[in-house]
């Protein structure tokens, strides 16, 4: 049966997580998605879980990588500066293809930055986010029922490809409150008979690492992983179309900077410019076929984002570079209003990118 609640976006990660059969976290706060950690110190404990606050973000992804290694649903949280300090772990977890979920609820940066929404890691959760060959799963939640649908998705699909699957989200979402449903569902149960369980003298050890002293053993290995984040790239993108059936201007745009997007695509349908809107869900896999489509039949693309362009990138790739792509686009923690992407989408219209 439905249970339709009014959460918080951070809430309804963590309530998800839980739901999804994650029974293990380890994390340490940080503005501004410390209600995840609040709300999994509160929960867990009352369903048989573990909850434990880190002495340090580099502590709390080591932890996370050691109960991964048993099998079990685990997960971490922080912002920005956080996740940098993560990020041998995660090379680490990649590494060895063990499942995790690691939720980043972005601030504003370089460096110790504010504490206000920003998509400026978008580079860093796309491109690897450590040292090494890897890729992560990244889903790109747009509204408080994605934080947690997300999440659950995130968790099998890091089971379903032993890969890290990344919640990368902003601070406007991880705090802002909407009505959301938890549907009732069975957890998904995957095969995973690499994990450290104990053998109970009943088979052979397991062995999980990252290490391949032998460079022919490690290139082997990295062509193996990547033969698999191909399969990945095939099979899971997600995106959302708005308005892009008879659109010339094709608006990209993420997370909040979607939902501002989505306004700005409606005024300019109003002024009669035929704008349309392409929400990709999934960062990583990038939704390029669906941005290849797009460059064959609209006259431009127009980049959102919270940063100084880095999505812009991947949209110029996936088009082909056939169609000029403009940016718009606010950092530093502030974001566009729906007025200042209808001044990009008027300038669009006139051939001005």
């Amino acid at each position: 049966m439905a249970e339709r609640v009014l959460m918080k976006g951070n809430e309804a990660i963590a309530e998800a997580a839980i739901r999804a059969g994650c029974r293990h976290y380890f994390g340490y706060p940080i503005t501004p998605q410390t209600e995840i950690a609040a709300y999994m110190a509160k929960k867990l404990p009352k369903v048989g879980g573990i909850f434990l606050q880190a002495e340090s973000e580099i502590a709390s992804i080591n932890m996370v990588y050691g109960a991964a290694a048993t099998g079990t649903r685990v997960m971490t949280s922080s912002s920005s500066p956080g996740i940098s300090l993560k990020s041998e772990g995660l090379s680490y977890i990649a590494g060895s293809d063990v499942p995790a979920l690691v939720v980043n609820v972005q601030r504003g940066g370089p460096g110790l930055g504010g504490i206000q929404p920003s998509q400026s890691d978008y580079f860093q959760a796309t491109k690897g986010g450590g040292h090494g060959d890897y890729r992560m799963i990244v889903l790109a939640p747009a509204s408080v029922q994605e934080m947690a649908s997300l999440t659950m998705k995130g968790f099998d699909l890091a089971d379903k490809y032993n890969m890290i699957s990344m919640i990368l989200a902003d601070g406007t979402i991880g705090q802002m409150m909407e009505p959301i449903t938890f549907e009732d569902a069975e957890v998904a149960t995957y095969e995973k008979p690499w994990a450290l369980t104990g053998t109970e003298g009943k088979r052979k050890h397991n062995i999980v690492n990252s290490l391949y002293l032998k460079p022919d053993e490690l290139e082997a290995k990295n062509f193996e992983r990547f033969e698999k984040y191909a399969i990945v790239e095939e099979n899971e993108p997600m995106w959302e179309e708005y308005m892009m059936e008879d659109a010339e201007i094709c608006v990209v745009a993420f997370g909040i900077a979607s939902r501002v997007a989505k306004n700005a695509v409606v005024a300019a349908r109003a002024e009669g410019i035929k704008a349309g809107l392409i929400r990709p869900i999934t960062l990583w896999p990038f939704p390029k076929k669906a941005l290849a489509a797009a460059a064959e039949k609209v006259n431009g693309f127009v980049s959102v984002e919270l940063s100084m362009g880095q999505m812009i990138e991947d949209v110029r790739l996936a088009s082909g570079c056939k169609k000029p792509v403009a940016l718009c686009n606010r950092a530093g923690g502030m974001i566009p209003s729906p007025d200042e992407v209808l001044e990009s989408l008027r300038k669009a219209q006139k051939g001005e990118y």
